[in-house]
């Protein structure tokens, strides 16, 4: 082994002895002849080896020796004594010299030496290289890595423990146990039960309480350090931190049940993206669907979606008050503004300062109530009922209706001013008809909600009720299916609903005829997965397309162990 070597010595002649010997061996070479140069080399560049007398003129190698010390040299370091005795080989050792060597010089007692302390240095070297990898490895992993020995002390901790867990490095040495890390201390209990029965054990996706890290959820696991001899030295802790992964799978599953709205099909989806993009700005929302669609529960996710959220949404039916009452409804009255008005009455309008109203069926309203309903759009601002004190108003209309509007616009039933007011933006809601993707989605969302309810356990449909559901047109939409599980659930006492449990309009469809096409014995993979391509994976378009009930769709994936989960 060759290497780059320091001889520092006083002595001109043992610096050439070194040199030539040394040289001659394959070794460069480099001297300094007193304290202040040697200490100028080893402050500038890397050496393999020195060798160092301890007498240096005014100054000793010992000092010297502790100086690299200091410095963190870690080449082997040989004292050069020409005066051996106890004291300075004790000393020498303890500053930590590799070796020492006697004068007069012999040459084969010089490259003894230096091959063995080259040696350990490639040793330390090498020992350095890999404690190096495994400590950018440490460093590198975004999971917490905290061990501890067999009293539960602390011995290392990586970066990622701070930001995880709040541990830092400083604490190593301290008792894990009685380390307040302002958590629940699920960590440390783990650990305990590897140190107590040394198998491993974890916990998976907890949320870690932290007080300064709030709805952190973390997998633990930790395992016994075990080496090479089968000793057991203590344990090692893995905190992963799963939060975003977890707001993630919240999210998608959010996106299937967006603000308690239940569907995954496209058109579901581009209703949620509208909803998002309206829920912060004051326009006027109208919102049509055939009733039972669940024109409701949109303008409550857009109300709860928004800032205007912490304020109040008041609703109300306009289709189940007269034109008087409505009025008094809507904008107040005060103490004698008619018969019967015995006191100041607030209307909704006020009740929802800072918050939102819902207006709905507002089809039905009559021509005055829409001229005031005008003014309070164009305005900002109305008078109660029998008083002339107009009243600001901060409110963001939501209304909605299953009729015509443009029609009725066209034969003079509804105002085209208040119509175009209403539908600055316009959310159509899709029957279920046209929802087919979402109606199992639909069936499971139901029979966990009257599950709860009812304190059963039924669980799922028999798959001529699935047939049934999907074949359907459900006038009634969402609503008329939720009740038809609601009187299945009443009558059934299985585990299971069957034809026999539903309502008596859907047990008499002859399922025969609902839907039948032509044979369609033709269709193959291909024919089906091309149809669902080119539909964007709708599986009731692609139905129309091939000219087919989605049924058939459903049936022909499962007959070609295609799983529907794909689309």
């Amino acid at each position: 082994m060759k290497g780059r070597i320091l001889i520092v010595d006083d002595e001109e002649s043992i610096r050439y002895t070194f040199d030539s010997f040394l040289s001659d061996d394959g070794h460069t070479v480099e001297t300094a002849k007193n304290y202040d140069d040697a200490y100028g080399k080893i402050t500038s560049r890397d050496y393999d080896l020195i060798f160092m007398d301890i007498i240096l003129g005014g100054n000793t190698g010992i000092n010297l020796l502790r100086e690299a010390k200091k410095l963190h040299l870690r080449c082997p370091i040989v004292m050069i004594t020409g005066y051996p005795n106890i004291e300075t080989a004790s000393d020498a050792v303890r500053y930590g010299a590799f070796d020492y060597i006697f004068k007069p010089i012999r040459q084969e007692t010089l490259l003894h030496t230096t091959n063995m302390a080259l040696q350990n240095k490639a040793l330390i070297d090498q020992n350095e290289k890999y404690r190096l990898n495994l400590e950018a490895i440490f460093r590198s992993v975004k999971d917490a890595v905290i061990t501890v020995d067999e009293n539960l002390m602390l011995l290392e901790v990586n970066e990622a423990s701070n930001t995880i867990c709040g541990i830092s490095k400083e604490d190593a040495g301290k008792p894990f146990t009685e380390r307040n890390f302002n958590c629940s201390g699920k960590c440390a209990t783990l650990l305990q039960s590897t140190i107590t029965s040394k198998k491993p054990a974890e916990l998976y996706r907890t949320e870690c309480d932290h007080k300064e890290k709030t709805r952190q959820t973390v997998t633990i696991s930790s395992s016994p350090l075990i080496d090479h001899k089968n000793r057991f030295s203590g344990a090692v802790l893995i905190v992963r931190d799963e939060t975003r992964i977890t707001d993630l799978e919240k999210n998608l599953r959010e996106r299937q049940q967006f603000k308690n709205i239940i569907g995954e099909s496209e058109g579901m989806q581009k209703i949620y993206s509208l909803i998002e993009d309206v829920a912060d700005v004051t326009t006027t929302i109208l919102i049509l669907g055939e009733s039972g669609t669940g024109k409701e529960l949109v303008a409550e996710a857009i109300h709860y979606s928004g800032q205007r959220r912490d304020k109040p949404i008041v609703k109300v039916n306009c289709s189940a008050l007269s034109e008087n009452l409505l009025e008094s409804e809507l904008f107040g009255h005060v103490r004698g503004a008619f018969t019967g008005a015995d006191r100041d009455k607030t209307g909704r309008f006020q009740k929802a300062e800072g918050g939102s109203i819902f207006l709905d069926e507002i089809g039905d309203i009559s021509p005055r109530m829409q001229l005031r309903l005008l003014r309070v759009l164009q305005e900002k601002e109305f008078e109660r009922v029998g008083d002339s004190t107009s009243i600001k108003a901060d409110v963001r209309v939501i209304a909605a209706t299953n009729q015509n509007l443009p029609e009725k616009v066209r034969n003079g039933t509804f105002r085209e001013d208040l119509f175009y007011r209403l539908k600055v933006v316009e959310i159509m809601l899709p029957p279920l008809r046209e929802r087919t993707d979402d109606i199992l989605l639909l069936t499971s969302h139901f029979i966990n909600k009257f599950n709860a309810k009812f304190d059963k356990n039924i669980e799922t449909v028999s798959d001529d009720v699935k047939n049934i559901f999907l074949d359907y047109g459900w006038p009634g939409n969402i609503r008329e299916m939720e009740h038809a599980l609601e009187h299945a659930f009443i009558v059934s006492h299985q585990n299971i609903i069957t034809l026999e449990h539903l309502p008596a309009n859907l047990r008499q469809i002859n399922h025969d005829s609902v839907g039948h096409t032509p044979s369609n014995s033709h269709l193959d993979s291909d024919a089906i997965l091309n149809a669902l391509r080119k539909s964007g994976w709708n599986k009731a378009k692609a139905a129309r397309m091939l000219g087919i009930n989605v049924r058939t769709i459903y049936r022909k994936l499962d007959q070609f162990n295609i799983p529907s989960e794909k689309f």
